[in-house]
């Protein structure tokens, strides 16, 4: 990476190389030092209920089968056979109690295990030659879950999911903890857009200041009721482990009318009320903070807004969750989960699914709009101008860094962290020096994992 000091020191002011945005060597560093470390979301529990089912999820160039096992517990196994390396499950999901490579015949049991070797005896001279007993598919370095998201890092050594995530669990569990019983997906749907994973990372962290803009249009065929920008304007960012997010400013009343006035039932807000921390419930019902949109870093994104469904001023919350799978310094893919709480009522579940796919996936109003913003943005970033420009993303500092607006109190936000209300660039600065931090980090030191050889050979069996 060219100039990787200079371009580092840039971005932790504020002043952001252009073509951090559309950078080969810029994304190879990524791959080495960001990936290769970080926590990395790749399924929900839901998505595997029973025993046996799978999905298939990438960590950039890595395939992993995460299964869920005849004893319950979740795998994450890389998928490729330890003879060759052919991909074992070349579906993206299923159920299967075994995984069976199509080159040679190899099969592994749903927990990663190796039960079928052809030939071995004649091929390898049984245990003598291959030391088959122990075997398994190389399981992901490091597996973890928060509220029944699955996590992996390709770092043996990462720290618990709990302490990367730190106080952003927090802000978490208004998107995925609404009910003792948790909450449950669809999706994903997927697609690929021609611009780079950053650019979306950034903006569902804290970007309030391109809503009036960018969706003029949603706002001016009446699907929100809020039609105004102060109403963006004045909401919070908040900063706090390793995330943060935006939210909006509701109208005066109790956490009950809160709750309702952004379309949740009567049973649904009773279950709120017992599963969050009385902290958790002063953010809406005292302050008047209603969590929007969120980012956990590097490349997980979440959603939650309430547009009308229907010809009335009624409106209905949805939740999203997304990933901003990196293809190349200039392409992303796109997976967009729905998620809503199990115990809801069945035709809120029906609704707020429509309200998701009027908003956002793959022909989301929403969607169309950012995606149109963020593939100009890759496109000219490529070019030789861009790499002599640095972009000012010091909104909401003043000159002596100080800020525009002083973060609020615990009396003004009970929530962690740092919250500002306004605009400001504060969490796509948090999350661009949390980025840096990594790019100035050698990347982990993993031990090979040998194939085939006894322990006591003096080789380490996988």
């Amino acid at each position: 990476m060219r100039d990787a000091d200079e371009v580092l020191a840039n971005v932790r002011r504020g002043m952001l190389p252009a073509h951090i945005y559309n950078d080969a060597e810029v994304f190879e560093a990524e791959k080495e030092r960001l990936f290769s470390r970080s926590w990395m979301f790749v399924a929900h529990e839901s998505e595997i209920p029973q025993v046996g089912d799978y999905v298939v999820r990438r960590v950039m160039d890595n395939s992993f089968i995460v299964s869920r096992a005849q004893s319950g517990e979740i795998h994450a196994m890389f998928n490729m056979c330890l003879h060759r390396g052919m991909q074992v499950c070349r579906a993206e999901q299923g159920n299967a109690s075994h995984f069976r490579c199509p080159y040679h015949g190899w099969s592994y049991k749903n927990d990663g295990r190796i039960v079928g070797l052809p030939f071995h005896q004649e091929a390898y001279g049984g245990e003598e030659g291959f030391a088959r007993k122990g075997q398994r598919l190389v399981p992901a370095p490091s597996l973890d879950t928060y509220n029944g998201l699955i996590f992996v890092s390709m770092d043996p050594e990462a720290p618990p999911l709990s302490e990367f995530l730190g106080d952003f669990a927090f802000y978490l569990d208004y998107y995925t903890n609404q009910s003792p019983s948790g909450v449950e997906v669809l999706g994903p749907q997927r697609w690929r857009v021609k611009a780079n994973w950053k650019i979306g990372a950034e903006n569902f962290a804290g970007d309030m200041y391109h809503t009036p803009q960018t969706h003029t249009s949603v706002v001016e065929i009446g699907l929100f009721r809020e039609p105004k920008a102060e109403k963006r304007k004045d909401g919070c960012t908040y900063w706090a482990g390793n995330g943060g997010g935006t939210t909006y400013k509701l109208p005066p009343g109790s956490l009950e009318e809160r709750l309702k006035y952004v379309g949740y039932p009567d049973e649904m807000i009773k279950r709120m009320k017992d599963q969050w921390s009385a902290e958790q419930l002063d953010v809406i019902g005292r302050d008047g903070f209603m969590i929007s949109a969120a980012s956990v870093f590097p490349n997980l994104s979440l959603v939650h807004n309430w547009p009308k469904v229907a010809d009335s001023d009624d409106v209905l919350p949805f939740i999203s969750l997304r990933q901003w799978q990196p293809i190349s310094a200039d392409e992303t893919e796109v997976l967009s989960w729905f998620v809503v709480d199990k115990e809801a009522p069945e035709e809120f579940k029906k609704l707020s699914y429509k309200a998701y796919l009027m908003c956002f996936g793959s022909s989301g109003m929403f969607e169309q709009d950012d995606v149109e913003n963020w593939v100009s943005l890759t496109n000219t970033a490529g070019g030789t101008m861009a790499r002599s420009l640095l972009l000012n993303g010091r909104m909401g500092l003043l000159n002596d860094d100080q800020p525009v607006v002083t973060p609020l109190t615990e009396g003004e936000f009970a929530g962690p962290g740092v919250a500002r209300v306004g605009y400001g660039e504060y969490n796509q600065r948090a999350l661009l020096n949390a980025w840096a931090d990594y790019l100035e980090t050698p990347p982990p030191v993993v031990a090979p994992t040998v194939v085939g050889r006894r322990k006591d050979e003096g080789s380490e069996c996988s």
